[in-house]
């Protein structure tokens, strides 16, 4: 479902997402239990590139977005007013060789206690691509390398071992790198993170010292537990048939989550059976939705309209059940 989209005033092109049947028109129905009230609460600007791929919070309620095409980090605050943090440097070629994309772009953040953002950037060039850091009231800084052929695009933080983890979509691996920057090492390159076309292991979290990945092109859910030597352990498949499916969120302290389903503008409720069931949809303003994040009893959905090209934005509702 990746096709181009060409912008009016931002001279980009985006490929986006995964096959035909993923665009499929979403449901009319609202917010599905256990989600209600919800509403978009900020409007991004589609022509300067404001397309948010990511998201990381605040314990206040702010947000902190990447801008895909803008190649910026954003705060939005809790009245969704938006900043600008950082604009990166555009490579010296327009960012063209970067892997299948053909266009620079922002893409996984987290955010540490000391409120310091990790952001990965894909440029399709030595000097630009990896792990950058944005510490509050300094300038952005790569402190970690990525392969220019690859295409960086998760990223989780594992406060506890002060590690992070990446998920390259195009050559199916997940790196490893320590918060204070260095060389980073491939923790897995098992075959089911792997793409079969287009973009592979996708979307990345931290959960029950286990790494939780995506996997786009195959539609799953995949859970990776984290050896006592901090390597990777076996695969297992958590969930299937979530065609799109990008980043996600756990709703709480078990194993059920939120996913992002990009072609169809839809959020899919994972139990930890693998079953799951659309709770948010295009009629509650979802357009292209690339992640989830949870605060408290607030689900926050960034939506870039990669393919619908209408109304970037970011989308709250009301979880009433965060699960066991």
């Amino acid at each position: 479902m990746f096709k181009k989209l060409s912008m009016s005033v931002a001279p980009v092109t985006v490929l986006v997402a995964a096959a035909a049947a993923a665009l499929s028109p979403a449901p009319a129905s609202a917010a599905s239990p256990p989600l209600s009230g919800a509403r978009i609460a900020t409007h991004f600007d589609l022509s300067k590139g404001q397309m948010p791929e990511n998201i990381a919070l605040a314990p206040c309620g702010t947000a902190y977005v990447t801008f895909a095409a803008g190649r910026q980090i954003a705060e939005i605050s809790p009245r969704g007013t938006t900043r600008i943090l950082a604009t990166l440097p555009k490579p010296a070629d327009g960012g063209v060789h970067t892997p299948v994309l053909g266009f620079p772009l922002t893409v996984g953040i987290v955010r540490a206690g000391d409120g310091t953002l990790y952001f990965l950037y894909a440029t399709g060039t030595s000097d630009l691509t990896g792990v950058w850091r944005l510490r509050p009231g300094s300038r952005p800084q790569r402190i970690a390398p990525l392969p220019a052929d690859g295409l960086p695009n998760g990223l989780a933080l594992d406060a506890r071992t002060r590690t992070l983890y990446i998920t390259d979509s195009v050559r199916g691996v997940i790196w490893s790198v320590p918060t204070n920057g260095g060389s980073p090492r491939t923790w897995s390159a098992a075959p089911q993170l792997a793409s079969t076309g287009f973009l592979g292991a996708n979307g990345l979290k931290i959960h029950n010292r286990a790494v939780w990945a995506t996997n786009l092109d195959k539609g799953t859910v995949l859970r990776i537990p984290i050896l006592p030597d901090g390597g990777a352990g076996e695969v297992r498949t958590r969930a299937t048939g979530l065609t799109g499916i990008d980043d996600f969120a756990f709703t709480g302290r078990g194993d059920r989550l939120l996913a992002a389903l990009n072609g169809p503008s839809e959020v899919a409720l994972v139990q930890p059976d693998g079953s799951h069931s659309i709770v948010l949809s295009e009629a509650d303003g979802l357009q292209n939705p690339t992640a989830v994040a949870v605060r408290g009893d607030t689900v926050y959905v960034p939506s870039a309209a990669y393919v619908t090209a209408k109304d970037p934005n970011l989308l709250l509702a009301h979880l009433h059940d965060r699960g066991a």
